[in-house]
């Protein structure tokens, strides 16, 4: 038998036990990962000791708010809620989102006390859920305030024609195309969608007077899409305190007269993706892969691009 033929029979056997390696090590990690995820997120369970719920709102404000909007109501509902607690870290967002969660809040507000507290950011739309609260705290350097809405809408009819190419819409009015970004915006569309933005503009005006019992007046004076720091936001009167997360805590223990050192703050159960998504499509595992810098900017351009409609939302 030649010397290169049972070196070829030698890293044949070779290859096999490594492929028999690297599956038993991809099998133990799996099975590893499996056992964590269980010790690591428990399956939940009612939590029937009065408590106050507590709300992590971050990053930007989706459309569809269902889950949050659920839970908030199951804890508004639930007698052995005492009170909310928010925690806000988000520029903003849709519109749509922002109204729906300002809705369920100022709706929980009226039953029990609520306290917001703002990390880096609570702009826009996330200043706009935040309004209705009892009593918002932020940092001296939180980013706030904001009030104000964008509508963008591109128009890439001259790009495509200096190309070549001619749209043809057949519309039931001279307004229908008006918000498609192949054809020219008129004078007409632009008052038109200028009309849009203004009256979700005054219906956040009117959010900020009631929750912030501040006249209309006092409110347009200030909202002109400009963000104050938290300092600022508290001479003006748009947060009542500066400080972070135990004082938020310690407001709502003495509105509710609660004297005990560890009473508890209990996390409302929002649904999410399975384990295996949020692990893979997690910011922690693609900033391992991409860089934690590049996945930062990827995922803020991901999401703002994605944001349908009107948005009221911070833009760096």
């Amino acid at each position: 038998m030649s010397s290169s033929y049972e070196a070829f029979l030698y890293m044949k056997s070779v290859k096999r036990r490594l492929f028999w390696w690297r599956f038993i090590a991809l099998a133990s990690f799996m099975g590893a990962l499996g056992i964590w995820s269980v010790h690591s997120h428990p399956k939940s369970f009612d939590y029937k000791r009065p408590h106050i719920a507590r709300l992590v709102i971050k990053g930007e404000i989706r459309s569809d708010v269902s889950k949050f909007i659920k839970a908030l109501k199951k804890a508004q509902d639930d007698t052995s809620v005492t009170g909310l607690l928010l925690v806000v870290d988000s520029p903003g967002g849709e519109v749509t989102g922002g109204v729906r969660l300002h809705n369920a809040i100022e709706n929980f507000a009226h039953v029990k006390p609520v306290a917001v507290t703002m990390g880096s950011l609570g702009a826009s739309a996330a200043y706009m859920l935040s309004a209705p609260a009892n009593h918002i705290v932020a940092l001296p350097s939180t980013l706030t305030g904001s009030i104000g809405v964008i509508l963008q809408r591109p128009d890439l009819s001259a790009l495509l024609n200096s190309v070549g190419v001619n749209m043809a819409a057949i519309t039931s009015g001279k307004m229908k195309d008006q918000t498609d970004f192949t054809t020219h915006l008129t004078p007409e569309g632009h008052a038109m969608l200028q009309g849009l933005v203004n009256d979700l503009f005054d219906q956040f005006v009117e959010m900020v007077a009631r929750g912030r019992h501040m006249s209309e007046s006092q409110v347009r004076s200030l909202a002109d899409g400009r963000a104050y720091t938290g300092r600022q936001a508290l001479s003006l009167g748009l947060i009542d305190e500066l400080g972070d997360e135990d004082q938020a805590r310690l407001w709502l223990k003495n509105k509710l007269k609660i004297t005990q050192d560890d009473y508890p703050f209990v996390d409302l159960e929002i649904k999410k993706k399975s384990y295996w998504n949020n692990f893979v499509f997690s910011k922690s595992f693609l900033g391992i892969i991409l860089g934690e810098d590049i996945w930062d900017g990827v995922e803020r351009s991901l999401l703002q691009n994605s944001l349908d409609g009107a948005v009221s939302i911070l833009q760096f």
